[in-house]
């Protein structure tokens, strides 16, 4: 009987995958850069801030205000101007509408209102007469007023030859005095009542004074005030 030959690692031919390279074997990653490193936080920090504003735009309801690329191009400014001008042509039909009904209305008189307007335009002509008859009698002339002149001056006899002046302008009342009290800083003519305005004037013009005025507390309806 043949002897069996036992077959080994020695038996084989020795080839290239006998003499290994030194160091570890085996299936292994090779080192990594630090941007895929830091990639997986970068995507989770955008996630997280994409959410953030999501729950901000609903919550604050700012995301209705969102314009979609596939919305309507008509904004919402657009739209209020056009309601707007719609609004302001109602009003001004309305308006052209209630003027209308009031000129019609207003054309219209009832008998009425007839009657109150000659009763108005009646009474206005009664106050115009009175008025003017108010009038007539401040600018009559009334040489019979008391006139008294007084003598401020230092010149004796100047007041009596002013009476006398006037007396033969006409003035049938008039009297020369010495003044009593407070005189004023010029010459004047004081006139009591506004009826005596006329008369007081035409004795200022008589006199050539130009100073004339009203003046409460007289006695006199006229004072003449004479100084240097």
């Amino acid at each position: 009987m043949a002897k069996q030959d036992k077959e080994t690692y020695d038996s084989y031919e020795k080839d290239v995958y006998d003499n290994p390279p030194a160091g570890p074997m085996g299936v292994h990653r090779g080192a990594r850069s630090a941007a895929s490193r830091a990639m997986p936080y970068v995507i989770v920090i955008i996630v997280a801030l994409l959410a953030g504003l999501l729950f901000w735009g609903v919550y604050s309801g700012e995301i209705n205000n969102l314009k979609m690329p596939w919305s309507s191009q008509e904004s919402p400014t657009t739209s209020s101007a056009e309601k707007s001008k719609s609004g302001e042509s109602k009003s001004k039909s309305q308006s052209d509408s209630a003027s209308g009904n009031k000129t019609d209305a207003s054309n219209t008189d009832s008998p009425a209102d007839s009657q109150q307007n000659d009763q108005n335009a009646d009474q206005n002509a009664d106050q115009n007469a009175e008025q003017a008859d108010n009038a007539t009698a401040q600018q009559v002339v009334n040489t019979g007023t008391e006139v008294r002149v007084v003598n401020a001056t230092n010149i004796t006899g100047y007041a009596q030859s002013k009476a006398d002046v006037l007396v033969q302008a006409g003035y049938t009342s008039v009297s020369a005095s010495n003044p009593t009290g407070n005189v004023p800083s010029q010459t004047v003519v004081w006139y009591q009542n506004e009826t005596d305005r006329a008369t007081a004037e035409n004795v200022a013009q008589t006199l050539g004074i130009s100073n004339v005025q009203q003046s409460d507390g007289l006695v006199t309806p006229i004072v003449v005030v004479l100084l240097d």
